[in-house]
């Protein structure tokens, strides 16, 4: 069975292993995935993630980050999938959009790749805009 976004997929799978205080969640590998996964490690939303080729078909298993208090609350209160298959959504350099005025990352893709907002003013580069996370 084809997915029709596996990107939305990925972020229902960790907000949902996320709400029910699992310690890990695995799901199928990507390219793209792994570089999405990329930032979030590099933004301190998870604490780590492999890529496991030992059975058929490649698996990615990422391991959850929470708060350290009795009850597990997850690093990562929400994400937002902007640029759909059905509606892409491209910014310019001067457009890139800003999170929860900075507490939060928009991850793009640019033609010198994956890459969160705060790289992308750095280089001067627009692209798509995949997702919100904060």
């Amino acid at each position: 069975m084809s997915m029709t976004d596996p990107i939305a997929d990925l972020f229902v799978r960790i907000i949902n292993a996320g709400g029910r205080g699992h310690e890990k969640v695995r799901m199928p590998s990507s390219k793209m995935k792994i570089e999405i996964l990329r930032i979030f490690k590099a933004e301190g939303f998870i604490k780590h993630y492999e890529s496991i080729d030992g059975t058929d078909h490649p698996t990615l298993e990422v391991q959850l980050r929470y708060f350290p208090t009795r009850q597990k609350k997850s690093f990562i209160t929400g994400i937002k999938r902007i640029s759909k298959p059905g509606k892409r959504v491209y910014v310019g350099k001067n457009e890139i959009p800003r999170v929860m005025n900075g507490l939060g990352v928009a991850i793009l893709t640019t033609p010198n790749g994956v890459m969160s907002d705060y790289d992308s003013r750095q280089r001067g580069v627009g692209g798509e805009v995949l997702c919100h996370i904060w």
